[in-house]
């Protein structure tokens, strides 16, 4: 049997490696377009600071171990032009021609680099390949960089940013959408964004770039800010001309449509990566979701497929994080947005809780959103904090993929100890909150009403070092000798530093007979991040 894979990624090497693992005396064989193969792609902004120093780390392997270790055929710098289905022969720039029984297109995507003046220039870079990590890393050691700018809010881009401040370069993000990290809500993104301006980064957004020179690029404000070098991560859009001049079935964006095995239009053609249509884990719809893991795993399950185990790919969850300076941003399965766009209903809570026991040294606080219906049914979830975001999002990725409910979060039995945990779990806690909340005895609200009450129940020594304007003090202390001090007939915004304090004081308001009181959902600490809010 001949297998000929399309691309030396994450998918098409990890297919490639199963495939001998499963199959010793198959023909296996990789068509590669660049001089690299098996690179840590997500590694590359790190590698350009030097956080990860040594060069060879970012290679994951090389032709050498492909051939030695699974004996695998591995053709570097070959460019593919066209798929024969007839004769089942794949042919490159050079009309070499290569037969095949089966067919792996794992060609990937490439960034997108808009049509605009000045970007042809030799400071103007985009962040794929090891090539192009290379080149940033000469063109700051031969040149005085002093400003540069990353056009794009994601996560390479957002990453570029970090690495290059940390670097000694100010830096300017522009980004075209109205929030950075896309992927995400957009409160837990505007979280994001004060971040970076905390640290020193300029952040613009509902801006282009309308062109570029050597000293500065001209925004569509009109504004001009200083620029020595340029990074274009805005996006990618999958490398599929090849499938499109086939006649494979296409969909998204020109991305290859593919089955549950992951074959294409053509039984004999399978395809992978970032290059082909994904279903939605929540909702169920078509998407494009970019990530190694999927990637990773597609290619495993296409190499099963072709050895005659049977092995699916049901969806994607879009699980994903970032660590901006000391904060991590991490999310799983659908978002507001997502839902909103499926006419999906749904309800949210935001909890705070600690990486791990309070009294325990180090322990920081972390903010969970939490997604779900009125079934219970868990939909998504968003954190961002210090320490523990992977572990509390990873345990929620792998409760939503098994279709848990909120009482399976209330139930679930996670590990713990002082320097690792609470005895209620971040996710304890957040399951218990959106329980009280399809319980009908919590009442969250996100935004102020300028037509309520604001009720702050922390101390008054807290109070008085900032509050939300316009708000009255009644420590969680006095309430109960203060009720005449609350209107009935009147909207009550209670609210504390994080939430719990003020769910106190709503579930005691709500047995004293009042109907219209709802808690400030996150708190105060969570309302001032997402809006860079100092209290007054």
């Amino acid at each position: 049997m001949k297998v000929i894979i399309i691309g030396g990624g994450a998918a098409g090497a990890s297919c490639a490696a199963r495939l001998r693992r499963l199959n010793e005396k198959a023909s296996i064989t990789i068509l590669e377009q660049t001089d690299e193969v098996s690179i840590a792609n997500c590694g590359l902004p790190y590698y350009i600071s030097d956080i990860i120093p040594n060069r060879d780390n970012i290679q994951v392997s090389d032709v050498a171990t492909f051939k030695t270790w699974f004996n695998v055929d591995i053709q570097l710098n070959t460019q593919v032009k066209e798929i024969r289905r007839e004769t089942k022969e794949v042919i490159t720039v050079d009309d070499k021609a290569y037969p095949y029984d089966k067919l792996v297109l794992a060609v990937g995507a490439s960034p997108f680099l808009p049509d605009t003046k000045g970007f042809d220039n030799d400071f103007v870079f985009t962040v794929r390949h090891l090539s192009d990590a290379d080149k940033i890393k000469s063109y700051i050691q031969t040149h005085t960089v002093q400003n540069a700018i990353v056009i794009g809010g994601g996560f390479i881009g957002l990453e570029m940013a970090e690495n290059l401040k940390h670097m000694g370069i100010s830096v300017s993000v522009i980004e075209a959408g109205n929030q950075i990290l896309n992927p995400f809500d957009t409160d837990i993104a505007d979280v994001a964004h004060h971040r970076l301006i905390q640290n020193g980064i300029s952040v613009y957004l509902n801006t282009t770039v309308q062109e570029a020179t050597d000293k500065h690029v001209l925004l569509s404000s009109g504004e001009k800010i200083p620029a020595d070098m340029i990074i274009v991560a805005i996006g990618v859009r999958p490398e599929t001309e090849i499938a499109i001049q086939a006649g494979l079935k296409t969909g998204l964006r020109g991305a290859i449509q593919v089955n549950e095995s992951m074959q294409t239009s053509d039984p004999d053609i399978y395809a992978a990566g970032d290059s082909v249509e994904v279903k939605s884990l929540i909702g169920g719809y078509p998407t494009l979701i970019p990530l190694a893991g999927p990637a990773n795993r597609q290619g495993r399950i296409i190499a099963d497929n072709i050895c005659g185990i049977s092995s699916t790919y049901q969806s994607t969850q879009g699980s994903s994080i970032i660590q901006l300076f000391d904060t991590s941003f991490a999310m799983t399965g659908a978002t507001e947005k997502s839902l909103q766009s499926q006419k999906i209903s749904y309800q949210k809570i935001h909890v705070w809780a600690n990486s791990h026991a309070g009294y325990y040294p180090n322990a920081y606080p972390m903010l969970i959103k939490l997604l779900f219906d009125d079934s219970g049914n868990v939909l998504g979830a968003q954190a961002y904090g210090h320490d523990g975001i992977d572990k509390t999002i990873d345990v929620l990725a792998t409760l939503i993929r098994q279709k848990a409910t909120i009482t399976d979060l209330v139930e679930s039995e996670l590990c713990y100890a002082p320097p690792f945990s609470s005895a209620k779990s971040p996710v304890n806690i957040v399951g218990m909150a959106a329980e009280n909340v399809l319980r009908g005895l919590f009442k969250p609200c996100f935004e102020l009403d300028k037509d309520a009450l604001l009720v702050d129940v922390r101390p008054a020594v807290m109070f008085a070092q900032g509050s939300l304007p316009n708000a009255i003090n009644i420590p969680i202390t006095e309430i109960r000798n203060r009720l005449n001090d609350i209107p009935k007939d009147r909207k009550v915004i209670v609210y504390c530093a994080k939430g719990y304090t003020g769910y106190v004081a709503a579930s005691l308001l709500r047995q004293e007979g009042f109907s219209n009181i709802v808690n400030l959902s996150g708190g105060l600490l969570f309302f001032k991040d997402k809006n860079g809010f100092k209290p007054s």
